[in-house]
C-alpha cells in the first residue's frame, strides 16, 4: 500500500467512525463534550452530538482521489456548514433535505437519512438538482417539506438574487419563495416563484386543502433583511399553486415590541395536526447589544380554522446552549422540519449558529401541554410577575 493509500484508507475510517457515532440524551449538566446544557426542561430532551456537520458530507464530494491528479490528498472542494433541514418520514426511514453551504458561500440542498432520526445519518450520493426558475437564483436554501394531501411532496425555500435596482451594491438582495416538487425527493418539478407585492422569507405550505385552495404561511417583509411594515406570520390562500400568487394576506401570529419576535418572527416547519389543533413551531428575532439573537417558540391553532390562535406560550421554547451558541452566526438557534411518528414521538431539526444541525425529542402529548398550559407573555414586566407570584401561591397550596 503506498502512502498515499494509507492516507486515503485513514481519512476513510474516520468519516465511517463519525458518520456510525451513536447519540445519547444530554444528562443534566453536561454532555459528552463537556457543554453546560439545561434541556431537562420536561419539553423535549437534547442530544450530546450534532446530527449533521460539514464533516459528515461525503468524502467524494470535497476529495480528488486520483493520486496523479492530487498527490497531496487536498480537499478540492471544501464544506462549511449543513444546516436548516426540511425533514419527512420517508419510505420507513428519517429524511433531511438539508442546506449544505460550500466554503464559496453558496448554498445547495441534499439528502440524508437516519434509520432512527438520532445518529447515523448519511448523505444520498449526490446533492439534489433543483431546476431554475424563469430568472435563475445566486443562492437557495431553507427548504420546508410538506406531504401534501394532493399527492405530491413540496418544497418550499428561499430563493435570493441581487437586486438590479442597486447595481453598485454588492449586499442588496432580493427574496422570494421558491417552490419545487416531487414524488421520490430525487427528481424535482420547479413552479415559478410565489407572486407577491412584498418580499418573501420563511415561506411554508399547509398540508391540507383549505376551502380548496393551497394555504401559505407567508412571511411580509419590506426589504432582504428587514421585515419593515410586514407584521409577523401571514397566511394566503392560493388558487393554483403552478402560478402561485398572494393576493389577500393576513397576519396570524404578530411580532411586539420588547419580546421574542419584537424584531421579525417566521413559521418553521408545517404545523402537525392533533386532536387538540395544529402544532406551530416558529422562530422569532430580537435585537441585542451583541446582535440578532434568534429562538425557537411554539404556538397552536385551532383544527376547524388554522388562522386562529388557540395558545401561545410565553417566551421561547428551545435557545442555542453551550457550544451551540458558537459558529459562523452565533446565537441562532433555527428550525424547518420535524416530524412526528404515529406512535406520538416528535423529532425536532435544528440548526445552531449557522453551522451544524441537532436533533430534540419531545410527543405530541407534551408539547401540547406545554402549549396549553404554559402562561402567555403579558408583556409587562408587572404581568410577567403576576404570573409567578400565581405559580408561587398554587405551589404553597400544594405543599400544605
Amino acid at each position: 500500500m503506498t502512502e498515499f493509500e494509507k492516507k486515503v484508507a485513514a481519512l476513510r475510517a474516520h468519516h465511517e467512525e463519525l458518520l456510525n457515532r451513536e447519540n445519547r440524551p444530554v444528562a443534566w449538566g453536561r454532555s459528552a463534550l463537556g457543554t453546560l446544557c439545561y434541556a431537562e426542561n420536561g419539553i423535549y430532551e437534547k442530544y450530546e452530538f450534532p446530527i449533521l456537520t460539514a464533516e459528515h458530507t461525503p468524502l467524494e464530494w470535497r476529495y480528488d482521489f486520483c493520486e496523479q491528479d492530487n498527490p497531496y490528498l487536498m480537499q478540492r472542494i471544501m464544506m462549511n456548514a449543513t444546516l436548516n433541514s426540511g425533514a419527512i418520514k420517508w419510505q420507513g426511514r428519517y429524511v433531511l433535505v438539508v442546506r449544505v453551504e460550500g466554503a464559496d458561500r453558496k448554498s445547495f440542498f441534499a439528502v440524508a437519512e437516519s434509520p432512527n432520526g438520532i445518529d447515523h445519518f448519511r448523505f444520498w450520493p449526490e446533492p439534489i438538482t433543483l431546476p431554475e426558475d424563469v430568472v435563475p437564483a445566486t443562492n437557495v436554501y431553507d427548504m420546508r417539506l410538506t406531504a401534501h394531501e394532493d399527492g405530491w411532496i413540496y418544497g418550499v425555500f428561499c430563493a435570493e438574487r441581487h437586486d438590479d435596482s442597486q447595481p453598485g451594491n454588492l449586499s442588496a438582495a432580493t427574496a422570494t419563495a421558491g417552490i419545487a416538487r416531487t414524488k421520490d425527493l430525487v427528481n424535482w418539478e420547479r413552479l415559478p416563484d410565489l407572486r407577491s407585492r412584498s418580499q418573501q422569507r420563511n415561506v411554508v405550505l399547509h398540508p391540507e386543502f383549505v376551502d380548496g385552495k393551497y394555504a401559505f404561511y407567508t412571511r411580509p417583509q419590506d426589504g432582504f433583511i428587514d421585515t419593515g411594515s410586514g407584521g409577523g406570520i401571514g397566511w394566503a390562500l392560493v388558487d393554483d399553486i403552478t402560478h402561485a400568487e398572494v393576493r389577500e394576506e393576513k397576519i396570524i401570529n404578530a411580532r411586539h415590541y420588547h419580546t421574542i419576535t419584537e424584531v421579525k418572527n417566521g413559521e418553521g416547519p408545517h404545523p402537525i395536526k392533533t386532536p387538540r389543533g395544529w402544532l406551530h413551531l416558529a422562530h422569532g428575532v430580537r435585537a441585542t447589544a451583541d446582535g440578532l439573537r434568534y429562538v425557537l417558540y411554539m404556538y397552536m391553532t385551532a383544527l376547524d380554522d388554522p388562522t386562529r390562535v388557540i395558545a401561545q406560550p410565553g417566551g421561547y421554547f428551545l435557545v442555542p446552549e453551550g457550544q451551540e451558541y458558537l459558529g459562523d452566526v452565533m446565537n441562532v438557534a433555527f428550525a424547518n422540519g420535524w416530524i412526528a411518528d404515529p406512535d406520538g414521538r416528535v423529532f425536532i431539526y435544528y440548526a445552531s449558529a449557522d453551522t451544524r444541525m441537532h436533533v430534540a425529542t419531545s410527543t405530541v402529548d407534551r408539547l401540547i401541554d406545554y402549549c396549553m398550559n404554559t402562561p402567555e407573555d403579558g408583556l409587562t414586566t408587572a404581568a410577567s410577575v403576576e404570573t409567578i407570584k400565581r405559580l408561587i401561591l398554587k405551589n404553597n397550596k400544594t405543599t400544605k
